[in-house]
């Protein structure tokens, strides 16, 4: 009798059971990855949050990424944001969530909650607690923090007011809310770099709990109780807007110089006309683009995230604002 090759009858066998004929079809199917989900929570609908989703965009596009973008909170604050949060959770399969937190302390529950139920965290543009996540605490469980340092470049706006004015006068700050760590810090920043010029002094801190009209508001009335101010400095988008609009309208242009933080299109016009000083341009593309990458480490390669990842930021002035290579930091809606 003819003997029929071993081969032959283990391929045989392994054709009547179903079995896969060939060794890369098994190695193609043990190769494949589920899809990863990411989403982005931000902190509300503003031309920063809007700029750092491109970045997001952009990196999760790269990377195959499925990405899915909450509603923007129409205001600041645990109240709205929370339930969108939520509402985002709610619908399953999120790997990873990155979130502006709208408060230091309110959205740790919550976020402890999803965190419990198996999704990473990553805070962006602001933080837990005081942000050390390195340390035992409650709320220790994001994978990082990505963000600007605040601290950092509230000094250095300090600093380059300090200069404009001849290193003396007294200043006004207005800014959003108090349980809010990018701003706090900001805050706490240039009250420190103005402490290196005595000559100079900060005479009032007004919250406008994000409303740029509010800050218009505040900004006029304090100009009036203290007309001696000669500058001012509004922490983000919509306190630098309305503290810009308050000192047009009482016609102080030029006697009053403005600092500002985030680089939206409006401030930078602003700039150019000559109506404000100086902006603080963030990177929230670049800071979108790296919680995307860094969670996607994290889950492919098992990656150490860094604990705290800071991207720097640049000033706009009056003399670099027209410059070509300065316009990749201007926002957009």
């Amino acid at each position: 009798m003819k003997k029929i090759p071993v081969l032959v009858l283990v391929l045989l066998f392994a054709a009547s059971l179903g079995l896969p004929l060939f060794a890369g079809g098994a190695q193609e199917a043990v190769g494949e990855e589920e899809e990863l989900t990411f989403a982005f929570v931000p902190g509300i609908a503003d031309p920063f949050y809007f700029t750092m989703e491109r970045g997001i965009r952009q990196k999760a596009d790269e990377l195959g990424v499925n990405l899915i973008v909450s509603e923007y909170p129409k205001s600041w604050g645990p109240e709205a944001q929370v339930p969108i949060l939520e509402a985002t959770a709610a619908r399953g399969g999120i790997d990873l969530i990155m979130i502006a937190p709208t408060s230091v302390d309110a959205l740790i529950a919550p976020l402890k909650k999803l965190h419990e139920q198996g999704i990473e965290i990553i805070t962006v543009d602001t933080f837990l607690g005081d942000g050390d996540y390195s340390k035992d605490t409650e709320y220790s469980f994001p994978l990082a923090y990505i963000g600007t340092d605040n601290h950092l470049g509230g000094v250095r706006v300090a600093e380059h007011l300090a200069e404009m004015l001849g290193e003396k006068g007294k200043l006004y700050i207005n800014t959003t809310n108090p349980d809010v760590s990018s701003v706090s810090a900001r805050v706490a920043g240039f009250k420190e770099g103005i402490t290196n010029f005595p000559n100079m002094e900060v005479i009032g801190v007004d919250y406008n709990l994000d409303v740029q009209q509010k800050a218009m508001e505040q900004t006029l009335s304090a100009l009036q109780k203290n007309p001696d101010i000669v500058g001012v400095f509004g922490t983000n988008v919509f306190s630098a807007q309305g503290v810009y609009q308050a000192v047009v309208n009482a016609g102080l242009t030029g006697a009053v110089k403005i600092a500002s933080w985030d680089a939206t299109e409006t401030l930078i016009n602003a700039l150019k006309e000559g109506q404000v000083d100086l902006v603080l341009a963030q990177k929230p593309a670049e800071i979108g683009s790296m919680a995307v990458d860094w969670g996607y480490k994290f889950f492919t390669e098992n990656a150490d995230v860094p604990n705290k990842v800071i991207p720097g930021f640049e000033f706009f002035t009056k003399e670099n604002v027209n410059d070509p290579d300065m316009q990749k930091f201007i926002y957009k809606k």
